[in-house]
C-alpha cells in the first residue's frame, strides 16, 4: 500500500506547496475542506498544475493522484482516511487549528497502525502544531483516559514554511502560479523512536526556533514593511515600492534591527544573516510574483499581534535597550493600513481605533503589559494614527 497523506485546507499553499511537495515525494494526497465549490472542482479535476517563477524562468508540475473529501457533510469519511494515513498537514490558517482538531482527533483515536501518523502543521505562526495538538488533546476531542498513550498514535512536529503565493489569476481555476524559492524546516525531535516521513523538500532540524524566528523577522517583517509604506504611497506591487528608494531603505533598515536580535539570539553569523536579508529582499523584488500590496498587507491585527513579525522583535530589542526606530516607523504604517477592500481585519482595526483609548489599543491589539519597555513607545504612535483618522 503507497504513502497517504490527508491536508486540511484546499487553497493556494495547500495545492501549490504542501500537496506539490507530497506529490513528488510519493504521497497520495486526500485534500479535506469546507468549501463545496472547491471540493467540488477537486473531484472533477484530476491534474493540475504549479508554476514555479523565479528569476530563472518558469517551471511547470503536474499534480496528480489525489482525491478531495468535504470535512463539513463528510466528517465520518475524513476521520476513516487519517485512520490509516502517514502523515496529516493542514494550512488552513492558525485561527480555523481548533475547528479542524476534533476531527483529526477522533481518527488519531481511531487508529490501530503500529507506526504514529506524522502531524505537521504548515501555518504561518510560531508553534502551530503544538497548538493545533493542544486542541486535539482536550478532553472535548480527545478521551482523557487516552490521552497518555496518544503518542503511540500521533507524533506532532512543528514546523516553518516560507514560500511566497503572489495574487492568482482570475480564470486559474485549480492551478497555480507561486515563486520558485521555498523553505520547509520542520523538527526532528518527534520523531527519534520511528524515523522521520521522508519527504525530500523537508529540512529536519532538531532546534526549529532559529529557524522560525529568522524567517518571521526576516521575510515577514521585510514583506509587509514594503507592504504597508507602499500602501502609504499609493504603489501597487512590492515590487512598485522597493523600486522607491526610500521604502527600500526603510526596509533594510528594519531589517538591520531585526538581524541584530537573531545574531545575538541564535549565534547566526553576521555574514550569513546579511546574505539572508540580500536574498529575501531580491525574492520579494521579484516583477513577476505581481505581488499587490494590499494582499501582503492584510490581516493587520494579527500582524500587529505579541508573537507576530513587528512585536515579536521589537519587544525582545526594547527589552536590552537596542534600536528600534525603523521597526516603530513600520508599526505605525502598519496601524494605519485601515478598511481596505476586502480584508475584515484592517475594518475592525478602524473600528478598534475610533472606539477605545490608546493605551487600551496597545494591550488590546500588541498584546503589551504597560509594564512592558515597548509600550510606552508605542502608545504615542496608536495616538497619532487616531488622530489623522478622525
Amino acid at each position: 500500500m503507497g504513502l497517504k497523506a490527508v491536508h486540511f485546507g484546499g487553497g493556494n499553499i495547500g495545492r501549490g506547496f504542501v500537496a506539490e511537495k507530497l506529490h513528488l515525494a510519493g504521497y497520495e494526497v486526500v485534500f479535506a475542506d469546507v468549501m463545496d465549490s472547491l471540493i467540488e472542482q477537486l473531484q472533477k479535476t484530476k491534474e493540475y498544475t504549479v508554476t514555479e517563477i523565479g528569476g530563472e524562468g518558469e517551471k511547470v508540475n503536474k499534480i496528480n493522484n489525489y482525491r478531495a473529501i468535504n470535512s463539513k457533510t463528510h466528517e465520518a469519511d475524513v476521520i476513516d482516511e487519517i485512520s490509516t494515513a502517514d502523515l496529516v498537514t493542514c494550512a488552513v490558517g492558525p485561527n480555523i487549528l481548533k475547528f479542524i482538531a476534533p476531527v483529526i482527533g477522533k481518527a488519531i483515536d481511531k487508529r490501530t497502525a503500529s507506526k504514529p501518523i506524522a502531524v505537521i502543521a504548515c501555518e504561518n505562526a510560531i508553534g502551530a502544531t503544538d497548538t493545533l495538538a493542544g486542541f486535539i488533546k482536550d478532553s472535548k476531542n480527545t478521551p482523557q483516559d487516552r490521552l497518555s498513550s496518544i503518542n503511540d498514535r500521533a507524533s506532532f512536529a512543528n514546523s516553518a514554511i516560507d514560500r511566497i503565493v503572489p495574487g492568482q489569476d482570475p480564470n486559474a481555476g485549480l492551478n497555480v502560479k507561486i515563486e520558485s524559492f521555498y523553505e520547509w524546516v520542520v523538527d526532528k525531535t518527534p520523531f527519534a523512536k520511528e524515523g522521520h516521513p521522508e519527504i525530500s523538500a523537508i529540512k529536519w532540524v532538531d532546534d526549529l526556533n532559529p529557524y522560525i524566528e529568522r524567517k518571521l523577522f526576516t521575510v515577514n517583517t521585510g514583506h509587509a514593511t514594503a507592504a504597508y509604506y507602499g500602501h502609504a504611497r499609493g504603489k501597487r506591487t512590492i515590487h512598485d515600492a522597493l523600486q522607491d528608494s526610500e521604502i527600500n531603505k526603510i526596509v533594510y533598515d528594519c531589517l538591520s534591527e531585526t538581524s541584530h536580535l537573531i545574531v545575538k539570539k541564535h549565534g547566526i553569523s553576521t555574514e550569513e544573516q546579511k546574505a539572508y536579508v540580500e536574498k529575501i529582499v531580491k525574492r520579494i523584488s521579484n516583477p513577476y510574483l505581481e505581488d499587490v500590496v494590499e494582499r501582503v498587507g492584510r490581516a493587520p491585527l494579527r500582524k500587529l499581534s505579541r508573537k507576530e513579525r513587528f512585536i515579536g522583535p521589537a519587544s525582545q530589542l526594547a527589552e536590552s535597550g537596542d534600536k528600534i526606530d525603523a521597526l516603530l516607523g513600520a508599526i505605525e504604517q502598519a496601524f494605519a493600513f485601515l478598511d481596505v477592500k476586502d480584508d475584515e481585519e484592517s475594518a475592525e482595526l478602524s473600528k478598534i481605533l475610533k472606539s477605545t483609548e490608546a493605551k487600551e489599543v496597545v494591550t488590546k491589539v500588541c498584546g503589551l503589559e504597560e509594564s512592558h519597555p515597548l509600550f510606552k513607545q508605542i502608545v504615542p504612535i496608536v495616538e497619532r494614527v487616531q488622530k489623522n483618522t478622525k
